[in-house]
C-alpha cells in the first residue's frame, strides 16, 4: 500500500463524513442546541419576571400592611374615643342619678320634718288643753272643743 492513497484516501473519507455531517447530523445538532439556548433565555427570562414579581409583591405586601396599620390605628383612636364618649355618658348618668337621690332625700327629709312639726304641733296642743284644764281646775271636753283646738293647733 501506497502512503499517498492511504492520506488521500482518509482525506476523501474524511471530507465525505464532513459533508456527511453537515447535511445530515449537524441540522439536528443546531436545532438542539437553538432549543437548549431557547429554554435557558426563557428561564432566564421567567426568573427574571419571577424577580420583578416578587419585588412588586413584596411592595404590595408593605404597602399592605402599612394600609392595615393605619386603619387599625384609626380602629384604636376610635375605641379611645369611644370609651371616653361611654365615660363621660356614665358620668353624666351617674350625676343624674345622684341629682334624683339627692332630691328624693331631700323630699323625704321635708316629709319628716313636716311630719315631726305636726306630731309636735299636736303634743303642744295636747300639753295646752292639759294645762288648761289644770287650770281651769275642771275638765274640758275634746270633742265639744274641737274648732277651739283646731284654732290653737294651727296658730302653734
Amino acid at each position: 500500500m501506497n502512503i499517498n492513497f492511504t492520506l488521500i484516501a482518509q482525506a476523501i473519507m474524511f471530507a465525505l463524513f464532513i459533508l456527511f455531517t453537515m447535511k445530515l447530523i449537524w441540522p439536528y445538532m443546531l436545532r438542539a442546541i437553538e432549543a437548549r439556548q431557547k429554554a435557558i433565555a426563557d428561564g432566564l427570562a421567567a426568573a427574571e419576571r419571577g424577580h420583578r414579581e416578587l419585588e412588586e409583591a413584596s411592595q404590595s405586601a408593605d404597602q399592605t400592611i402599612a394600609e392595615a396599620r393605619g386603619r387599625a390605628a384609626d380602629i384604636l383612636a376610635q375605641t379611645e374615643r369611644r370609651a371616653t364618649q361611654l365615660i363621660e355618658e356614665a358620668k353624666s348618668a351617674a350625676k343624674g342619678e345622684g341629682e334624683r337621690e339627692k332630691a328624693a332625700a331631700k323630699a323625704e327629709i321635708e316629709q319628716e320634718f313636716a311630719r315631726a312639726r305636726e306630731q309636735l304641733r299636736d303634743q303642744v296642743a295636747a300639753l295646752a288643753v292639759a294645762g288648761a284644764e289644770k287650770i281651769l281646775q275642771r275638765e274640758v271636753d275634746a270633742k265639744a272643743h274641737s274648732d277651739l283646738l283646731e284654732s290653737i293647733r294651727g296658730q302653734l
